[in-house]
């Protein structure tokens, strides 16, 4: 069920973030969730190499000996109050609330219960859920999956969350058992990037290091990103970069509170003093207009070196490193600029300027996030932004280079592991080689594909490692469906959420350990480890008991479910007691892990190698980084109709709603708001304050998120912003990006509508 908020109000867009309010709302939050002494536990303790990585963003560290003694910020804080809560659901909640009251609740207040807290089984045709066994859990789990007819007719779904540890071990898992059906939250956030890099520079990866950003870049865009928001401890190391005399050029169709003054709470001028101001240039870049802006650049530098031969681009890199540029420089010449400033919804003028900024930079960053890779055109996007980084030469040497900014803690590590369904056959042959098995080659589903495959009744069994599955992903009533129309749901959670009452005929409830919760197996205490967005592999050490006696870690679920399926074939009873086992696995299937448990032990960690960062070496087919012809397309929209973006409050982190206000946006008590131009307001005959419902436009037909509030917002024109969750029931299954199949979440064509026929 929608969140329905009453009556939010709105006070316009903030031009500060952090600062004192943001030390007060960690405290606030922390408090309420932990109490005193769980908070000092926890938040001394978080990113810290004597303790845990954040549950939330995969935003890198500060190096050893340079971390501050907070290194979280207020929506980290905020994830580990939400994980370490006092509060419990246990089987005294299940048996007072049955499956259809708790489907009355939004996502909000199911997970403000508190953390699950011992296995429970919804029994066919049953109205609650109900206590069970972890020995007849797991056993009724491997029943069922050797009853499958065929071993694709299971899905295996992980969070980004998941440990490298967990992934890899839920990897093998499933291929053991015979399917390559392992979709996972890449698919719906970074699978574009990937794509795009993989075919141009030929890692799947970011090139760029913490210190790249904070120390050596003489210029960073940050491109379809709010880090404000999304990644606020990014703001620490943009600063640092203001500070030596970096120039950041933010492009963003809204304006974001994280681009205006950082008001840094551990230093005297964030706390007392003016802060500092981020962004020196702000592109408001029309929704889908990314491609033509990077068309229009790359333009721009093409137009200045035909003017002055040599003085621009730097040919010797090209010539040694790169192929396709001719092509490319014949495309940019013919483009017409008309059609640049329509699709992009910038002057020439604009675009030129920040031309100049480029040229006047010797090292160039780019960062992006969701804002590019959930469009049609999301990968022809990001392939002319490295277009743009190859014609000045910026791969390959400190300062520089393309850093898609991954949201969730650990789904890039996820992917390094094996969470692919298209993992290629180099891998799955050291994985046979170290396992005596030989892994399914067939490509399985991604998260798209395994959602259609449900619909149709061709999976059976759904499992998920973490995550909030029917929140996450696009088509909510058609997601929720497929999901009931499985035999069986498993879900492996810290927390009640919406995808536990979306159920198959059966369904179980496993709880795990959290993040920062201590993990003793039968070898001693155990840690994890994980990679952030810079390909930085560290360990994470929990601090606090676990919450119940019941909890189980990810690693042991999975090694046991294993032991449950097929004995201890691959020694999985040897790898849950000692996860230093699963490591030396690691170590000898996966390139860039050697001396594993070694090096992860070091303070800091180590990073993993990628050839075009490392040695201007480009693993792709013919060695050379590829230029490609990117022709500029954007979202076409109808007279009468509006592009939409969604994008999350600042009280969230992806599904998990902390609290129904937004600060930055001036949002408080509800999330039902949809941010609208004054003009486009006017045009549809509404004003701020009236309620609205917001209909999709697609081949297939309508689909309707009733009950918003209009708020007038500086928008572009013809563009529009909502919340997600609420409004993935906007996004049709087969709107995808092409190449990589993501969701197209970033713009959907909608028609805005007087509730009820109504206005103010």
């Amino acid at each position: 069920m929608a969140d329905k908020p009453v009556n939010p109000t709105s006070s316009g867009p903030k031009k500060d973030s952090v600062g004192v309010h943001g030390i007060t709302e960690s405290a606030r939050y922390s408090l309420a969730e932990m109490g005193p002494r769980r908070s000092l536990q926890t938040l001394l303790k978080v990113n810290h190499t004597d303790g845990f990585d954040c549950p939330s963003c995969a935003w890198g560290d500060p190096e050893p000996g340079h971390r501050k003694i907070a290194e979280f910020c207020e929506n980290g804080a905020k994830a580990v109050a939400w994980e370490a809560t006092r509060k419990r659901v246990g089987a005294a909640f299940f048996a007072e609330h049955p499956i259809a009251d708790l489907r009355k609740r939004d996502g909000h207040w199911l997970e403000a219960q508190g953390r699950l807290a011992q296995p429970m089984y919804l029994a066919p045709g049953a109205t609650h859920y109900a206590p069970l066994s972890w020995e007849d859990a797991l056993a009724l789990v491997a029943d069922r999956l050797r009853g499958l007819a065929d071993p694709n007719r299971a899905v295996f779904y992980t969070s980004g969350r998941t440990s490298n540890e967990a992934a890899f071990l839920y990897q093998l898992l499933a291929r053991r058992f015979g399917t390559n059906n392992l979709p996972d939250c890449s698919n719906m956030c970074h699978e574009s990037s990937g794509d795009a890099l993989s075919a141009t520079v030929g890692v799947g990866k970011g090139l760029v290091t913490y210190a790249d950003i904070s120390d050596q870049a003489d210029l960073i865009m940050v491109v379809g990103q709010n880090p404000g928001t999304c990644h606020p401890r990014m703001l620490t190391a943009l600063e640092d970069a203001k500070r030596r005399g970096a120039r950041i050029i933010a492009a963003n169709p809204l304006p974001e509170a994280g681009f205006g003054r950082y008001h840094n709470p551990q230093t005297a001028r964030g706390l007392a003093g003016p802060g500092t101001k981020i962004a020196d240039r702000w592109l408001p870049v029309r929704v889908n207009g990314d491609l033509a802006l990077f068309a229009g650049l790359n333009r721009a530098l093409i137009d200045r070196e035909d003017a002055a031969p040599g003085s621009i681009l730097d040919h010797e890199f090209i010539d040694r490193y790169c192929e396709g540029f001719e092509e490319a420089a014949a495309a940019w010449r013919a483009l017409d600029w008309s059609r640049i400033e329509t699709m992009s919804g910038l002057s020439r003028r604009l675009i030129e300027d920040c031309a100049a900024d480029v040229i006047a930079a010797e090292s160039v960053v780019v960062c992006w996030a969701m804002g590019l890779t959930q469009h049609r055109n999301a990968v022809a996007t990001i392939r002319e932004i490295v277009d743009f980084l190859l014609l000045r030469g910026n791969i390959g040497r400190p300062g520089a280079g393309p850093a898609p900014i991954r949201g969730h803690s650990n789904v890039q590590g996820d992917r390094t592991v094996g969470i692919w369904e298209k993992m290629p056959d180099t891998f799955l042959d050291r994985l046979r080689d170290e396992f005596g098995f030989d892994p399914p080659r067939a490509h399985g589903l991604d998260t798209v594909d395994s959602i259609k495959a449900m619909r149709d009744g061709e999976v059976d069994v759904f499992i998920g490692l973490g995550g909030n599955f029917a929140a996450a992903t696009p088509d909510t009533e058609v997601t929720e469906a497929a999901l009931a129309n499985c035999a069986l749901t498993v879900h492996i959670a810290t927390k009640l959420n919406r995808s536990h009452l979306c159920h198959g005929t059966e369904a179980l409830l496993l709880p795990c350990l959290g993040r920062t919760e201590r993990d003793r197996q039968a070898s001693g205490e155990q840690f994890v480890t994980v990679e952030d967005t810079m390909a930085m592999v560290h360990a994470s050490h929990g601090r606090l008991l676990p919450g119940s006696p019941h909890l189980r870690s990810e690693v042991a679920i999975v090694a046991d479910l294993g032991h449950a399926l097929f004995g201890d074939d691959l020694g999985w009873r040897g790898m849950r007691d000692d996860y230093a086992v699963i490591r030396r696995h690691i170590e000898h299937v996966i390139p860039g892990f050697h001396a594993y448990e070694q090096r992860v032990r070091q303070p800091g960690g180590f990073m993993l190698p990628r050839a075009p960062r490392d040695s201007r070496t480009f693993p792709t087919p013919t060695g050379k980084a590829r230029f490609t012809v990117n022709p500029p397309t954007a979202s076409e929209v109808p007279p009468g109709h509006l592009l939409l973006t969604t994008v999350r409050s600042h009280d969230q982190f992806n599904t998990t709603v902390y609290g129904l206000d937004d600060r930055y946006r001036g949002i408080k008590g509800g999330r039902r708001v949809v941010f609208l131009n004054k003009d486009d307001l006017r045009d549809l005959h509404l004003h701020d304050g009236d309620q609205v419902d917001l209909i999709s436009v697609y081949p297939d037909g309508e689909r309707r998120a009733a009950g918003f509030r209009a708020v007038r917002y500086p928008t572009p024109r013809g563009c529009a912003a909502a919340y997600y969750p609420e409004t993935n029931v906007l996004v049709s299954l087969d709107s995808t990006a092409e190449t990589s199949n993501t969701p197209t979440t970033k713009s959907i064509v909608i028609r805005v509508e007087p509730s009820g026929g109504q206005r103010r």
